[in-house]
């Protein structure tokens, strides 16, 4: 393998505050529905263009003394927390992957390596500015989980002509189904297109569709419309699931089960595009449907609403990443991320409600770069117990 040296790890740690840079954009401007490109950087306060020199990573937030060359107005810690903590994400995994080689199959700075790293620092990425989003306006955009799925997606899809197929399903690198799988997957993407299509007929209605987003760090979840009967909404979302359980069930049951489809669909499913692509999607639907299940029992247990979409389009995204297994283990790490938090929460702020979506992260950090520790437990354990 070829260790990497200081040049490399400077460039990756500088290329990730640049990437935190815009992030800082992203963080700002997306959730007030502004354009991420035009205009150009601005002070918020007097509105002045900020001259590329005042716009250097880390540098100039501490040249600037924090504040506005102009009008002297703060400058949000913030910007310069994200570009860091984003330079240190990418930096760590780097480390992670080609020194400490802690993911065999990627260890090596190659090409086949350097893919699936480029593929989870955009996940990463995607991660992080919702996270801060979500902790400051308790809200996730479904346009950052909707452009990190397609990533993760496309991604997966044309991986198996990067890498060969057989180290991507050897060690799990990228998401990679196998032929009943892929049938389920398959199933399920037909079933959203019909449960899609019935909400746009109007035959069952939106969930919430009279909810106004949050758009201060002062709304929080507690000031909802308290009249709203939240148990008959959620009940909306379970008729638009539906469709998508029942034609998840039906592929499964064709496609495995009548030996003149199944002999078809087991050569057909492992062409390495097709696999590829619906091995992501299933683990974007595992990942969307462990979060919205919680959501709606937690819902009709208590009559409140329990977690948001933002959380379940989230996962969905990291399931497309990082594939059905892992995206579980993730989900069952996040609350212990978030104890702490919570427990502070409760007794500082006298408030039972956390934004949810950073620790559905750091879970998500955490079985990425514990991916074989993870897979060795899940083989060797789980299912032996299983079996």
């Amino acid at each position: 393998m070829v260790e990497p040296n200081w040049i490399w790890l400077v460039f990756v740690f500088v290329f990730g505050c640049c990437v935190g840079s815009f992030l800082n954009v992203v963080i700002y401007r997306l959730p007030r529905d502004k354009s991420l490109i035009s205009p150009g950087s601005a002070c918020p306060e007097c509105g002045k263009h900020i001259r590329f020199y005042d716009n250097i990573p880390l540098v100039s937030w501490l040249l600037l003394g924090r504040k506005c060359r102009y009008c002297k107005a703060p400058i949000s810690s913030r910007y310069f927390i994200v570009e860091l903590l984003t330079g240190i994400v990418f930096l760590g995994l780097f480390m992670a992957y080609f020194h400490f080689e802690l993911r065999i199959g990627v260890s090596a700075i190659s090409l086949s390596g350097l893919y699936v790293y480029l593929l989870h620092i955009i996940l990463l990425s995607a991660l992080i500015a919702a996270s801060v989003i979500d902790l400051q306006l308790w809200v996730i955009p479904i346009s950052i989980c909707f452009f990190a799925t397609a990533i993760g997606l496309v991604g997966s899809a044309v991986a198996g002509y990067l890498i060969d197929p057989n180290i991507i399903r050897g060690y799990a690198i990228l998401p990679s189904a196998p032929a009943n799988i892929a049938a389920l997957a398959l199933g399920a993407i037909i079933g959203l297109a019909i449960a899609l299509v019935i909400l746009a007929t109007g035959v069952i209605k939106r969930s919430y569709e009279q909810q106004e987003p949050y758009d201060t760090a002062e709304q929080k979840p507690n000031q909802l419309d308290e009249n709203l009967n939240h148990r008959l909404e959620v009940c909306r979302e379970v008729l638009f699931l539906l469709p998508i359980i029942i034609c998840s069930a039906a592929a499964f049951a064709i496609f495995t089960k009548i030996p003149a489809i199944s002999s078809w669909w087991v050569n057909f499913s492992q062409i390495p595009l097709i696999s590829g692509f619906l091995g992501s999607l299933w683990g974007y639907f595992v990942g969307c449907g462990l979060v919205w299940s919680v959501r709606i029992f937690g819902t009709l247990g208590f009559g409140k609403e329990a977690m948001g979409l933002g959380d379940v389009h989230l996962m969905g995204a990291a399931g497309a990443f990082i594939g059905p297994v892992l995206v579980v283990f993730a989900f069952f790490i996040a609350p212990f991320m978030g104890l702490a938090w919570a427990l502070s929460q409760m007794f500082f702020k006298k408030t039972h409600q956390i934004p949810y979506g950073p620790f559905l992260s750091l879970g998500i950090l955490a079985v990425i770069i514990l991916h074989d520790w993870v897979y060795d437990w899940f083989y060797h354990y789980l299912l032996v117990f299983l079996y």
